[in-house]
C-alpha cells in the first residue's frame, strides 16, 4: 500500500470520528432544557452528596439555595469557585444560604474532592445527568459531557431569583453575595 493511501485512510477514518462525535454531541444538546429563567419554580431533583446520602432540593425549602453547576473536580477553575465559596460560607449561613454545587462526577470523586480541599459545603454527584440537564446546564469539552459553569439563585418559596451563565470563578462568590444581599433588603 502507498504512502499516500494509508494517509486517505487514515484521514478518512478521522473524518468518520469526527463526524461521530459532533452527532452525539448534537444529541447529548438537544436532551438539555431551557436555562430555569427568573421568577419560575426551580426543577426538582435528588441527587446523591459526596457521602451518598440522597439530596433534594425540597428538603431547603424556606431557604436560599445558591444551587452552582461545575465541569469537574479538582480542576483549576472548579477549585478556584469552590475555595471561594468556601471561604464565604459563614457569609451564606448569616443569610440562611446553603450551597450546592453539581457535577457529572461521581459520589466518589466528591469524596475525594471535598477531603483534599476541605470542603464542607454540599456537592452532589450527577453522573446521569438528570439536573444537569432539568438546569440546561449540559455541556462539553472536547469528547467529554460536563456541567456548564453556570449558577441558579432559588429563593426560600422554591423560585429561581437569579441566574449566571458562564461564571468567573474567581469573581462568581463575590457576585451571588451581592444579589443575595440586594434580594434579602428587598424583603
Amino acid at each position: 500500500m502507498s504512502k499516500g493511501a494509508v494517509i486517505a485512510i487514515v484521514l478518512a477514518l478521522v473524518l468518520a470520528l469526527a463526524g461521530y462525535i459532533a452527532v452525539r454531541m448534537y444529541a447529548a444538546d438537544r436532551s438539555n432544557a431551557p436555562l430555569p429563567q427568573v421568577g419560575q419554580t426551580a426543577p426538582s431533583f435528588t441527587l446523591p452528596n459526596e457521602e451518598n446520602q440522597p439530596v433534594s432540593l425540597e428538603q431547603y425549602r424556606g431557604k436560599w439555595v445558591v444551587l452552582y453547576f461545575y465541569p469537574k473536580d479538582m480542576t483549576s477553575g472548579c477549585t478556584l469557585e469552590a475555595h471561594r465559596f468556601q471561604r464565604d460560607l459563614a457569609k451564606y449561613d448569616a443569610l440562611h444560604a446553603v450551597i450546592l454545587g453539581v457535577s457529572v462526577d461521581t459520589v466518589a470523586s466528591h469524596k475525594r474532592f471535598c477531603a483534599r480541599d476541605s470542603l464542607t459545603f454540599t456537592l452532589l454527584a450527577d453522573p446521569g445527568m438528570t439536573a444537569v440537564r432539568q438546569y440546561g446546564s449540559l455541556g462539553h469539552f472536547g469528547p467529554f459531557t460536563i456541567a456548564n459553569r453556570n449558577t441558579f439563585l432559588i429563593n426560600p418559596e422554591g423560585r429561581i431569583a437569579r441566574v449566571w451563565t458562564r461564571v468567573n470563578p474567581s469573581a462568581h462568590s463575590d457576585q451571588v453575595l451581592e444579589a443575595l444581599k440586594s434580594l434579602e433588603s428587598e424583603t
